[in-house]
């Protein structure tokens, strides 16, 4: 359980969106699980320019997860890192346990995501600084949203926040169909050279505001949103495919809100499944 007094809250990269983040000694992610709204849950029980041509994607029946250079340094960190975290959780925390994504983050340098100044502490339980008053997301709350997606090889992703690119990275190890919006320019780029760096060439990226989606590259099997909103915003849920799921944190500005999983049915109707409390920051535009 996390004490009141712990809180705090960071900013979160997502395309201009802010998260927030709580303390969790470290501090943890702002996406970090929060016992108040747990509770409370249980009680109720025209886009920007594009940046890079879109690139066609390589058949499903061809993919291969990428070999990234820089996954072959500390890897005993990201064990211990997936061990201690993410598969068998601290803090009452829900284990993730689809084999896929556990070997996606034992994969993904998440050091080369993370500036020189921060490398001690690549593998921590916590968000991370990356400039622009931004942050790299806690390494439980990316596989988390991961694994509600239910990534297969044959589905178009998109994410709504590249920041350092750490979240596409793991999403390009599930699918070869990976499009990723940042809108702060420095970081979309240096995200971009990071991808080309490591061999990331299934990750398609663009600079621009999340809010509006990528329509030339819709529908999408999945979408992931890392910033709290009211609702679903409507040029998201128009990209989405009938069947598909958008993974969002909804709920009030500041009050309790749940991570959920919205799935789209056949005739265009919502089915939400929730996943755990959470506390985001509110969704903001361009």
């Amino acid at each position: 359980m996390i004490p009141r007094a712990n809180r705090r809250w960071e900013v979160d990269s997502a395309a201009g969106l802010l998260v927030a983040a709580m303390s969790i000694i470290p501090i943890g992610c702002g996406s970090q699980p929060d016992p108040i709204a747990e509770a409370a849950h249980a009680a109720a029980t025209s886009s920007a320019p594009m940046d890079e041509p879109a690139a066609t994607s390589q058949p499903a029946s061809a993919f291969r997860p990428p070999d990234p250079p820089g996954a072959r340094d500390r890897i005993e960190d990201r064990n211990r890192m997936v061990e201690t975290q993410i598969a068998r959780p601290r803090d009452g925390r829900k284990p993730v346990k689809n084999a896929k994504v556990l070997e996606a983050m034992r994969k993904v340098p998440r050091h080369v995501f993370v500036t020189n100044d921060y490398q001690s502490r690549a593998y921590g339980d916590s968000p991370l600084p990356i400039g622009h008053g931004q942050t790299i997301s806690q390494p439980y709350i990316v596989a988390l949203m991961t694994e509600a997606l239910q990534l297969t090889p044959e589905m178009k992703v998109l994410e709504i926040g590249t920041g350092s690119g750490y979240q596409a990275a793991v999403l390009a190890h599930l699918t070869p169909h990976v499009y990723t919006i940042e809108i702060v320019r420095p970081l979309g780029e240096s995200a971009r050279r990071v991808f080309l760096e490591q061999g990331y060439d299934n990750i398609h990226c663009r600079i621009g505001d999340g809010y509006k989606g990528w329509p030339e590259e819709a529908p999408f099997d999945v979408i992931i949103v890392t910033c709290a909103a009211e609702d679903i915003p409507g040029p998201l849920w128009e990209q989405l495919k009938p069947g598909g799921r958008i993974v969002i944190p909804t709920g009030s500005a500041w009050g309790a809100q749940n991570l959920v999983v919205v799935t789209k049915t056949p005739d265009g109707k919502r089915r939400t499944k929730h996943i755990t409390g959470v506390r985001f920051v509110p969704m903001t535009r361009e």
